[in-house]
């Protein structure tokens, strides 16, 4: 939103909106929604709609609650429960429609009540719980499959499929390399960690590697295949006896031929 002034007062219009609609029975804000310290202009309105089991279907089918319905220029579905709402001063609303058995096995980070009844607030409990229980990363299979992935990436590139390698090489890859590096290497100071999203606030926890990352994802895809293996290795590599050196050398081997 390009006035934050107004992110506050579109968050109680939504509430107001959603509590009429029947079977509701609670609004959870999430994100930089629920924490304004964490506000930019770039921030949307994240939140999942809470209704009742046999309301569900029908609250999906009809949005009229939303505010400014006139002012809507995009309203998309993401999957069975979600949607995607966007109004003409590029405002973004991501939200789902669901009941709580629905979403059930939800992990909830940071997360606000705009109102809701005993159900809603266990809900918001158990997500926050959740998010305890979420499977530790395994630094050394992420960083083996951060080569695998490069290596297919650079092989459907050389075979004309660049697109498609450039996904493996700038999206896969990319994103285990992350998630080793998040178990591996120590963020800045102050950083905190989005525990659901690594790559959230990796800029800010990693500025050097972050740095080196874009500039290497800018190259075409054998490079930035070849330039992704030096990071990890160079980053990864020293002192650490999990990390998959001989599978590397071999990616490596593949990666340099002429």
């Amino acid at each position: 939103m390009r006035d934050l002034h107004r992110f506050d007062d579109l968050t109680g219009r939504l509430t107001t909106g959603f509590a009429g609609v029947p079977g509701a029975h609670g609004l959870v804000v999430v994100g930089s929604t629920a924490a304004a310290e964490r506000r930019d202009r770039w921030s949307d309105h994240d939140f999942l709609a809470l209704v009742d089991d046999e309301a569900a279907t029908s609250a999906r089918e009809s949005l009229d609650w939303l505010p400014d319905p006139e002012r809507i220029v995009l309203l998309a579905r993401e999957g069975a429960l979600g949607f995607s709402v966007l109004y003409d001063d590029a405002h973004l609303l991501e939200f789902a429609v669901a009941s709580v058995d629905e979403i059930a096995g939800v992990a909830i980070d940071e997360a606000h009540l705009t109102f809701g009844d005993e159900r809603a607030h266990a809900f918001v409990a158990g997500g926050r719980e959740r998010l305890n229980t979420i499977t530790p990363i395994d630094a050394a299979g992420e960083a083996g499959l951060t080569f695998v992935k490069l290596l297919v990436g650079y092989g459907r590139a050389r075979r004309g499929e660049r697109v498609v390698g450039g996904q493996f090489v700038r999206t896969w890859a990319v994103g285990h390399l992350i998630r080793t590096i998040r178990a591996r290497v120590e963020p800045a100071a102050g950083v905190r960690e989005d525990a659901l999203e690594p790559a959230r606030r990796f800029d800010a926890a990693y500025p050097e590697i972050a740095v080196r990352l874009e500039t290497v994802l800018g190259q075409p895809v054998e490079d930035a295949a070849r330039g992704v293996a030096a990071l990890a290795r160079d980053v990864l590599e020293p002192g650490w006896p999990g990390f998959p050196s001989r599978a590397a050398d071999v990616v490596q081997t593949v990666l340099t031929e002429e």
